[in-house]
């Protein structure tokens, strides 16, 4: 079953390495969540069904969403499409925001799962990356949450930081598993174009990321999960048996998702759909009933380069028997060709006509999965 993602488009601070949309105002929060619900109504039917599996509330900080702003949404969308009983409903939440008063507000909504923001329980880190709490905090948040009955909880962790030690990301990770949470996603740290950090990197102020470094820190996360019996599901994500993040692992198998609020996408298996990145012209738009979106049709060749993206990066591997059942010859040639190189170079494995990254190759995944690419321009016909 499909699932829905809401963009909450709202933060207290800019974080330096971020590069979603947001606004640090909240001056029109009531404005957007009056839109939020007409837009609602205004996807009412781009799913050929009406059930859902999976609800995510992502930004942003949605966790600055009171009680009653959560019901309010949920209801909506119930009055339009049927959310599974067993649904994962997930809200990404900044550890600041968790008070244990504002948990048990939400362990009264539909909410059944945090991913809480931590990024690092560094003080030194977290200063680096501008992150308004502190270590204490971060992990105040996850017990609290425990404490309240949240046992289905992610925590998000960033390694690569210029400023982050291989003894302190070791430190991290232990003090992560201490925290009993079944659920980790660890981001290597980005430098993304118009946000803080590329700037100060690009005026001398800071050094670049260190890619070697980096790599390290990759290679103890997966030895540490490993021992820890931890189930690396996907190159980012690592888990318990039975805490795979159902919408995600959605994302990563095809299926389809709506995305509703500002600069967020939906994917409907033809083509896919963002809307507006700006408050004031999603509200205008959504005003006069209309969604402010660009769409793409999306190619045979996309289907399958996006195919590969996703799912080389899982446990599930690059399916052949699917390429072969749902795209051309040519493309599943082109597969055959290419994966040849990187089994010799014992980066990828082969079982049962599906292909898998090795330990090796997942430090390498996305290059690999751009070589698989079928580029037409390129490709002799």
């Amino acid at each position: 079953m499909p699932g829905i993602y809401i963009h909450i488009p709202f933060c207290r601070q800019a974080c330096y390495y971020c590069d979603f949309h947001f606004s640090t105002s909240l001056k029109n929060k009531k404005d957007f969540l009056d839109a939020l619900k007409k837009e609602i109504f205004l996807q009412k039917d781009y799913f050929e069904t009406k059930n859902i599996s999976t609800v995510y509330f992502g930004g942003g900080t949605p966790s600055l969403l009171s009680k009653e702003e959560i019901l309010g949404i949920v209801d909506e969308l119930s009055k339009y499409f049927l959310i599974a009983p067993d649904a994962e409903i997930t809200l990404e939440a900044n550890p600041d925001d968790l008070s244990k008063e504002k948990l048990k507000e939400l362990s009264q909504t539909p909410i059944n799962r945090l991913s809480i923001g931590i990024q690092s329980f560094s003080d030194v880190d977290l200063k680096f990356l501008h992150r308004i709490h502190t270590s204490k905090e971060a992990i105040a948040s996850v017990k609290n949450a425990q404490e309240v009955g949240f046992n289905n909880i992610t925590i998000d962790l960033i390694y690569g930081i210029q400023s982050l030690t291989n003894k302190q990301w070791k430190k991290n990770i232990e003090q992560a598993l201490a925290l009993n949470v079944p659920h980790l996603s660890c981001y290597s740290l980005t430098v993304e174009p118009r946000t803080a950090l590329h700037s100060f990197i690009r005026k001398g102020k800071i050094k670049n990321i260190d890619s070697k470094k980096s790599a390290e820190q990759f290679e103890i996360l997966m030895d540490k999960m490993q021992e820890n019996k931890f189930i690396h599901y996907e190159i980012s994500n690592f888990c318990k048996e039975k805490f795979y993040s159902k919408h995600n692992s959605n994302y990563w198998k095809g299926v389809h998702y709506l995305g509703l609020g500002p600069s967020a996408h939906s994917y409907n298996g033809d083509s896919r759909q963002w809307n507006v990145s700006g408050n004031a012209a999603y509200i205008k738009s959504i005003t006069n009933r209309k969604v402010p979106f660009e769409k793409e049709v999306v190619s045979e060749h996309q289907k399958y380069n996006e195919y590969i993206l996703t799912s080389l990066r899982t446990i599930w591997g690059t399916d052949c028997y699917f390429i072969k059942k749902n795209f051309s010859q040519k493309l599943l040639s082109h597969l055959e060709k290419e994966v040849k190189i990187f089994l010799d170079k014992k980066m990828l494995s082969q079982a049962d006509e599906k292909i898998f990254l090795t330990q090796k190759g997942k430090l390498f995944a996305d290059k690999i999965a751009s070589d698989l690419f079928f580029i037409p321009d390129t490709i002799n016909n």
